[in-house]
């Protein structure tokens, strides 16, 4: 009996996998980055389609197509390629400027509604056309990989939040925070970086904050692992590395309505211009570390609070401790009334070789 029923199951396994949907690679062509565009009230699409060549390089293929729907753009390239376009390999969207202070969530949508695009696709706001961005020649690997890279490494070990379609959408959808997207922009022949941070209202981009004001950004709404800061003081300089930050919002008082958020960050010192570090220098060092963090990052927030958004999420924790919180008065007056107090508290841990 127990054989009967092995077998039958065998079978019913045989069976079961000739009705999966395959496709092999060499018959379709796999789509590994999109690029949208705001050009003559139209929607551009562009899809970045790899070629591996036999000496192991990637030639980049962009096919592009307009049209008043952005749900179409997919079907209307179809007809220039030779196979057909998946989605499954999809690593970054791009939206150009334009299309970005349009409004980017109906493309959007269709991306997390397609079962075979992940959540964890990066995406993010160009200066220009992102076609642009796409057309260029970056690495042997493909442009594709070359952007996710660009922005996951800036993530991990730079001054960029983390941020991919799920995160994006969380913020989104979350009431008392705006979403937030890195920039990227050329920067001469074949060469990229990430210039800024977009920062959204609603799904529209409203403000951009320079690459300066970056390493504050993220120390209010991402904890650092790893990270670099320059440190000007009066008369020296010097430069702290594997900066390691934690913040935390408290709710200080609700007459007058005040959030106090404290860093806490360790460091790593790596440079100093002066002849010798003493624990007198290191003190200097911390003290002015401290003071350049809380005034830049008062500077942010009351930036947020007059251009009407809240990338930190001051809205969505005042909420959680309010009860019968009215988001109507909050947006009208409660949010640029807020207080907020900012206190850092920086200890560099050591000196590294400069002792």
């Amino acid at each position: 009996m127990k054989k009967v029923q092995l077998w039958s199951l065998i079978i019913i396994m045989i069976f079961a996998t000739g009705c999966v949907e395959k496709e092999i690679l060499d018959d379709v062509n796999l789509e590994t980055a999109a690029g949208y565009d705001y050009i003559d009230k139209k929607v551009r699409g562009s899809a970045l389609v790899p070629v591996f060549l036999p000496d192991k390089t990637v030639h980049n293929t962009v096919f592009t197509a307009s049209s008043n729907l952005s749900r179409d753009f997919l079907r209307d390239i179809q007809r220039q390629s030779s196979d057909p376009i998946v989605t499954g390999s999809l690593e970054v969207v791009l939206f150009g400027e334009k299309m970005a202070k349009k409004g980017i969530v109906d493309i959007i949508d269709a991306f997390q509604r397609d079962a075979s695009i992940g959540t964890d696709i990066y995406l993010a706001v160009t200066e220009g056309p992102s076609k642009k961005i796409l057309e260029g020649n970056y690495s042997k690997r493909g442009n594709a990989i070359f952007i996710s890279n660009l922005i996951r490494q800036n993530i991990e070990t730079k001054d960029v939040p983390k941020t991919n379609l799920h995160l994006f959408l969380s913020s989104y959808y979350q009431k008392g925070k705006t979403a937030y997207l890195p920039t990227i922009r050329s920067i001469g022949k074949n060469k990229i970086e990430i210039s800024g941070i977009s920062l959204f209202k609603g799904d529209r981009v409203v403000d951009t904050l320079p690459a300066k004001q970056m390493f504050f950004f993220k120390l209010l709404v991402d904890n650092y692992s790893k990270g670099t800061f320059k440190v000007d003081m009066k008369t020296e300089k010097a430069a702290v590395e594997s900066i390691r930050s934690k913040f935390k919002m408290r709710l200080v008082s609700r007459k007058p309505l005040t959030v106090g958020i404290n860093i806490k960050i360790r460091a790593i010192l790596i440079e100093y211009s002066g002849a010798k570090v003493t624990t007198k220098e290191i003190k200097e060092i911390e003290k002015s570390l401290n003071e350049t963090i809380e005034r830049e990052c008062t500077k942010l927030i009351k930036r947020f609070q007059e251009k009407g958004i809240d990338p930190v999420g001051l809205g969505h924790f005042v909420k959680s401790r309010t009860r019968k919180f009215d988001f109507k008065t909050w947006e009208q007056t409660g949010y640029s009334n807020l207080k907020v107090n900012v206190k850092s508290d920086v200890m560099i841990t050591e000196s590294g070789v400069i002792e």
